[in-house]
């Protein structure tokens, strides 16, 4: 097997970008949403993430335990700033969507997009150990980018933008992949001891989103009853990818 390359590393960090915007596809099938579907989308969108949540932790623990563990309470306090940031200018506008509803897609996006942050440089660091490394790690993070783009699409589609928007807003937010995995690659032993901080500081943020805004409107929209079986659901269905991969 040949050695990896710049342009191979690129290409393969594009190639889970573009993983991301796959994760639309499903709304394509019916956009009418009512109250309860929109609780029901919420609430696969909180399963979803929070298994990405525990695989990141598992994943920056095998780096380091307590640099993922300040990562976390960045992730928080950061996504906390963020918010009361964009509160204070409800002018916000995203896809067509302005106001709450677009407050709560900002913070759904940029942490999607610190998210990727990490995956791009763990694209780049699995190549500095190798062409087989990287492979397995470009393909496993271009299966799981697929739900996490649904879990986007979910949190936008059923807000007014279009199917097309949420997809180009999920490869996006994947982005960061195709341009950090290079760097990462070229500098493996500057970058390697950053990973796990940016991993847990992903995590962070999606929990807090999770448990302050997704599973609240949740339950809002479907009531308590059946909640946690979607999120349980959802949260399976994740963990199967990511065992299986």
């Amino acid at each position: 097997m040949a050695e990896p390359t710049i342009p191979l590393v690129f290409a393969a960090a594009l190639i889970t970008a573009l993983a991301t915007g796959l994760g639309a596809l499903p709304l394509l099938a019916g956009r009418h949403i009512t109250a309860r579907w929109l609780g029901i989308g919420n609430a696969v969108a909180a399963g979803l993430m929070l298994a990405a949540c525990y695989s990141l932790i598992v994943e920056g623990f095998e780096f380091s335990a307590p640099r993922t563990l300040a990562g976390l309470l960045a992730g928080v306090g950061l996504i906390m700033l963020a918010n009361r940031w964009l509160k204070r200018h409800k002018g916000a506008s995203i896809a067509n969507v302005q106001g709450a509803d677009a407050t709560k897609i900002l913070l759904i996006v940029g942490i999607m997009t610190a998210h990727s942050a990490a995956e791009g440089v763990g694209v780049g660091v699995g190549y500095g150990g190798g062409r087989e490394l990287g492979d397995f790690i470009t393909i496993a993070i271009a299966l799981h980018n697929v739900p996490e783009g649904l879990a986007i699409a979910l949190i936008m589609v059923p807000r007014g933008a279009t199917v097309m928007k949420a997809a180009l807003w999920s490869i996006f937010s994947s982005l960061p992949q195709p341009l950090l995995a290079v760097p990462a690659f070229l500098f493996v032993l500057t970058f390697a001891p950053w990973l796990p901080v940016g991993l847990g500081l992903a995590a962070g943020a999606m929990l807090w989103m999770i448990f302050s805004e997704l599973l609240p409107e949740a339950s809002a929209g479907m009531g308590n009853e059946g909640l946690g079986a979607v999120v349980v659901v959802a949260f399976t269905a994740m963990m199967g990818v990511t065992l299986l991969i």
